[in-house]
């Protein structure tokens, strides 16, 4: 719940890690694991029922850390590692939705209410997926980036206004109008992929 805010505090902790990371410092990566696993976890868990699947985002996360800090641009770590985990959930649900395409339905139990909050709402399962497969991934790309990387944090990521503002380094009331905005363009692009007999051109 926020610790990871604490953690970057000017004197360079995770961002020195982060450097150490880089060079292959097996012992600043195990810092860096201590720091921050435990937030994460807790914060996958919330969007995700299945904990087996959030122990394999997890571990990929920071597979992917190991193999990227140096890409790490300075930005703040919480935020840099968020968006690394809600990716990788993101790719891990495709996957699991791929599968059960060619395996068939899953059975019914898992999916039932039974996990109530801890579980991302099936809406949220549809919209995660139309930003892969169909009209919604290809009129996001068509919209300009600084819309999109925020509809990204904010619907993809699931981070909130202010987590959005500080990992993008914009202040909150910017994330707000350019959601508004990447929304409208969003529609518009879509309706020119799917022009509606109701879009009223006659």
């Amino acid at each position: 719940m926020g610790g990871q805010r604490e953690k970057d505090d000017g004197s360079g902790g995770d961002a020195a890690l982060l450097r150490a990371v880089a060079r292959g410092d097996a012992t600043a990566m195990a810092a860096l694991y201590d720091r921050h696993a435990g937030w994460l976890h807790a914060r996958l868990t919330r969007r995700c029922a299945d904990p087996e699947l959030v122990r394999e985002v997890l571990q990929d996360t920071f597979v992917t850390v190991w193999r990227s800090a140096a890409g790490h641009r300075g930005q703040e770590a919480g935020g840099w590692l968020w968006t690394i985990a809600a990716r990788r959930l993101v790719d891990a649900r495709r996957a699991q939705e791929r599968a059960g395409r060619v395996a068939g339905p899953l059975p019914e139990p898992e999916s039932s209410g039974r996990y109530g909050s801890a579980a991302a709402p099936s809406a949220e399962d549809r919209v995660l997926a139309g930003l892969e497969y169909g009209d919604v991934g290809t009129a996001l790309d068509r919209i300009s980036p600084e819309l999109r990387e925020v509809l990204r944090a904010t619907v993809v990521d699931g981070l909130s206004t202010r987590e959005a503002a500080r990992l993008l380094g914009i202040p909150e009331g910017t994330v707000k109008s350019r959601a508004r905005r990447a929304r409208v363009e969003l529609r518009e692009a879509l309706a020119q992929l799917n022009p509606s007999p109701l879009g009223g051109t006659a």
